[in-house]
């Protein structure tokens, strides 16, 4: 904590950079000393550092470069805003990784870093002072005046009202496919938006519309013709997390390096 608050403020704001949204930076959950804490790999805050937004910040070291940024976190890690730690198996049976602070502090893309950091906590007060407030004007509710009193009620009735409607329209919308699908393949969807990402009145245009039956894939089609023969390496894929080579099978067993 010394070492924090004798921090110069360049390197402050890159911590609190770091610690925001801005950032893209991801943290992964551990547990430390029976803790939940947030950890990270150091590549993904070489990136975060390489970043438009962070060249957009005012009163932060200049980064240009890989070795530059590594310079910088180095600069962040000596004033004990993260430090460095090994991953171990998962404690009691929790996906969460077990960690264990190391005696070498050195800054390397390749290894892990938990936060001893929280950021601005200004959001968590001011979430904490609303939620009491919501708490308090609840249980002062018979203290209302009348007519505010009226207005809450009549306001959680349209709410109720108006959520009992899209429950009832998507029952029907339903039943109307099941039927159509029966009758008339491959059916007729009421209001085919209704569950899209679009906007509240898009959301209800057009009226109604066709089933589209899903295309199978081109490529598995080919296979098929073929004789039904696929590779047996297919089912095998490849993700990156963060720099994280994981292979997942097609067991759904998963190996993280």
């Amino acid at each position: 904590m010394e070492k924090r608050t004798e921090a110069p403020r360049p390197i402050l704001n890159v911590a609190k950079y770091l610690r925001s949204s801005s950032s893209g930076l991801k943290n992964r959950q551990g547990v430390l000393n029976g803790k939940r804490v947030d950890y990270f790999k150091g590549k993904s805050a070489v990136k975060a550092l390489l970043k438009e937004s962070y060249g957009k910040l005012k009163e932060v070291p200049k980064v240009t470069s890989e070795n530059e940024a590594c310079e910088v976190l180095q600069e962040v890690l000596r004033h004990a805003f993260f430090l460095r730690v090994e991953r171990s198996g998962s404690e009691n049976g929790s996906r969460n990784k077990s960690l264990n602070v190391t005696s070498t502090q050195s800054w390397g893309k390749d290894q892990y870093y938990v936060w001893f950091y929280e950021g601005s906590q200004l959001m968590t007060i001011l979430g904490g002072i609303g939620l009491i407030s919501i708490v308090f004007a609840a249980v002062l509710f018979p203290l209302w005046p009348p007519i505010l009193r009226d207005t809450v009620w009549y306001l959680s009735v349209a709410i109720l009202s108006l959520f009992g409607v899209f429950m009832a329209l998507a029952v029907i919308r339903l039943i109307l496919f099941i039927i159509t699908m029966i009758i008339i393949p491959p059916g007729i969807w009421l209001f085919p938006n209704l569950f899209e990402d679009v906007g509240f009145i898009d959301s209800f245009i057009p009226l109604w519309a066709w089933e589209v039956p899903k295309k199978k894939d081109k490529v598995h089609e080919d296979e098929d013709e073929a004789g039904g023969s696929q590779n047996p390496n297919r089912d095998l894929r490849t993700t990156v997390e963060d720099g994280d080579e994981e292979e997942i099978y097609e067991d759904g067993n998963k190996k993280e390096n």
